[in-house]
């Protein structure tokens, strides 16, 4: 009986302490991940603003073959939209929409439905370096309540990878044309 009393004040404890440390894990958080791709800015822009080029480098879109797209709008422009329906949890539900664009930033709207509801943004930015070597970054931003914000910590590792890794896709795709 006193082993079952000891493991169930362990327990608390554990969750006590978790709740503690979501109170000083910060709410809203930025991702943030580069590269240099060897091509003019001009080429890496007018590829990445375009939603419908993630089906050739986006992990996420590439983790379910059977994922079902929608796209609305004019793509590559203020407005242009894609949804999507998976029956992959790692994929889901959701949508996104260019809000904006500058001449080297693409601001996006991100809905997800399942398998968590939630609204993020994200930014890819889009700089030359020189004449034929370009800086881009995706930058993803955020939230997450209390006290779910201590998920954050596991989540963001998890985003960070799969952006390196488009990053990297994006990358061979360009530099491997003329």
């Amino acid at each position: 009986m006193k082993v079952l009393k000891f493991i169930g004040i362990g327990i608390v404890g554990i969750i006590a302490l978790l709740l503690i440390i979501a109170l000083i894990v910060p709410k809203d958080y930025t991702i943030s991940v580069s590269t240099t791709i060897d091509k003019p800015q001009k080429v890496v822009f007018d590829y990445v603003k375009m939603i419908k080029n993630q089906e050739n480098y986006s992990v996420w879109v590439m983790k379910d073959p059977k994922v079902k797209i929608e796209y609305t709008g004019v793509d590559g422009t203020v407005g242009s939209k894609s949804s999507w329906v998976s029956e992959d949890d790692n994929v889901g539900v959701g949508s996104q929409q260019i809000t904006k664009i500058t001449p080297n930033r693409i601001d996006v709207d991100i809905h997800f439905e399942k398998p968590m509801k939630g609204d993020d943004s994200a930014a890819t930015i889009v700089e030359a370096i020189s004449e034929n070597q370009t800086k881009i970054t995706n930058e993803f931003y955020g939230h997450a309540d209390y006290p779910m914000n201590l998920m954050s910590l596991a989540f963001k590792d998890f985003i960070k990878k799969d952006q390196a890794q488009n990053l990297a896709n994006v990358k061979k795709i360009l530099e491997s044309q003329p």
